[in-house]
């Protein structure tokens, strides 16, 4: 069997999310699967399997906001932290003679594989953007631009694209494949129930959201708001996975920021979804806009410029239930078979 390198981006949970259901398929079919990441990523997957740590870059954040020149001056100043890195990496493949290198839109095993003449398997939802025909609203033209410019510095001239997306889209570039989401064995596993609640979850602290809340006749269960008990119609809950997953499960609909992952496991278990895409982070404004496009969800910007969210766009949102649950029933609901099927072909023919 291949030796395999696998590199994973650190940022947010759902890169290591995916990246763990197919590190376990390869597992199970006897690849030897050695993983490079950092921060979120290697707290993830280090519980269920031996990561190497490596320097990871970030994406700077200022209110809520993606600060591109800062994002950029950050990471040009740890360049020596890069360097080293993909030094490691480079040991790390000649130690184990690694024969294949996949990754998550992580960039330094990318290079590090190219450097030593490897075939790249890239999967990951980012280059549904640069790889395929999609449309996006003009106003965010500048982002959408410095988002595919990341993008294409990222994974630059992967043998394969495993190219992931909620929606259908016609590929543009040559060794590009889509497929469904990469979903969780719990996600594809769970029994839906329609409760209740609306489920709240933000990446950073939102204090005019939490006063939004309290004003709108509805039950809301929270995440990501530091706190934890009841206060009037909210109940507060600390950081749990198997208590976020149960109330998914169980919520009559969904009020988020636009990660691909929540996204795409909310759609599987058909739940509504109004989107709060964090402020010029283009990945989310994508997926929002994508989401409310297709008749799942609704869209509300939360710049400044927009207005933000507001009372009665959530109370719009809980209104118009009915119509994005009727849109919902024919969502297409599909496994990770095909994706992975594809990844075993090319591992067989690039090795």
């Amino acid at each position: 069997m291949p030796n395999i390198l696998y590199g994973v981006n650190g940022e947010g949970s759902g890169h290591s999310t995916r990246a763990k259901e197919v590190i376990t398929h390869l597992a199970g079919g006897g690849h030897n699967i050695h993983i490079v990441s950092f921060d979120r990523g290697l707290a993830n997957l280090r519980k269920d399997f031996p990561v190497t740590e490596i320097f990871g870059w970030r994406l700077a954040y200022v209110n809520n906001q993606v600060r591109y020149r800062r994002t950029l001056a950050r990471n040009l100043l740890a360049a020596p932290k890069a360097a080293a890195s993909i030094s490691r990496i480079k040991q790390l493949i000649d130690d184990h003679a690694i024969d294949l290198v996949i990754t998550d839109f992580e960039p330094l095993s990318s290079h590090a594989a190219r450097r030593k003449r490897l075939p790249v398997v890239s999967i990951d939802n980012q280059h549904t953007l640069t790889n395929t025909d999609v449309t996006y609203p003009s106003q965010y033209r500048g982002d959408a631009s410095a988002a595919k410019m990341v993008t294409r510095l990222m994974v630059p001239h992967a043998n394969a694209y495993l190219a992931t997306s909620f929606f259908d889209a016609r590929v543009t570039k040559p060794n590009t494949f889509l497929f469904p989401p990469i979903l969780r064995e719990c996600i594809l596993k769970a029994t839906a129930r329609m409760g209740e609640h609306i489920l709240v979850y933000v990446t950073s602290p939102a204090p005019a959201l939490e006063k939004l809340l309290a004003s709108v006749r509805a039950p809301f269960i929270a995440y990501g708001f530091g706190r934890e008990g009841r206060e009037s119609n909210v109940t507060y809950r600390k950081p749990s996975l198997e208590g976020f997953l149960a109330d998914l499960v169980s919520a009559k609909a969904i009020v988020a920021n636009a990660g691909f992952s929540l996204v795409t496991e909310a759609l599987h278990l058909a739940k509504p979804y109004l989107a709060m895409p964090v402020e010029h982070q283009f990945e989310q404004i994508f997926n929002a806009y994508w989401l409310e496009k297709s008749g799942f969800g609704a869209f509300w910007p939360g710049g400044r410029k927009e207005g933000g969210l507001n009372k009665e766009r959530i109370e719009s949102f809980l209104y118009n239930l009915p119509h994005f649950q009727q849109n919902l029933e024919s969502y297409p609901r599909q496994g990770n078979s095909a994706l992975l099927d594809k990844l075993d072909s090319l591992i067989e023919e690039l090795t």
